[in-house]
């Protein structure tokens, strides 16, 4: 059993128990969070795709925690002119896990 949803602009793959980083949300730890994105759902004998989202489809998640990824350097350099830009910059992204993951009767 899986499904595609949308979340903060990105699509992501779930099923229960997964656990996966998506973009920073505003939640915070230990709260649960419901997706109502759900653009498919499939549940080992059909597939359901929405238009463009699908209704009748419950995916519930909490929030384990904020993290940081790892440091992206930037640099940038003119030839002969003195010029030189060193930035860095991390990506905040927050860990959720997949709860629960059901089809409405």
């Amino acid at each position: 059993m899986y499904a595609v949803v949308e979340i903060a602009g990105q699509q992501f793959k779930v099923s229960p128990k997964a656990k996966l980083y998506v973009p920073k949300l505003t939640k915070s730890v230990g709260d649960n969070l419901k997706i109502d994105k759900v653009l498919l759902f499939s549940d080992g004998k059909e597939t359901k795709i929405g238009n463009p989202v699908l209704k009748g489809v419950n995916v519930e998640a909490q929030v384990l925690g904020h993290e940081k990824d790892d440091t992206v350097i930037v640099f940038k350099k003119k030839r002969r002119k003195g010029y030189r830009v060193r930035r860095g910059h991390r990506q905040q992204y927050t860990r959720i896990e997949i709860t629960k993951l059901e089809k409405e009767k």
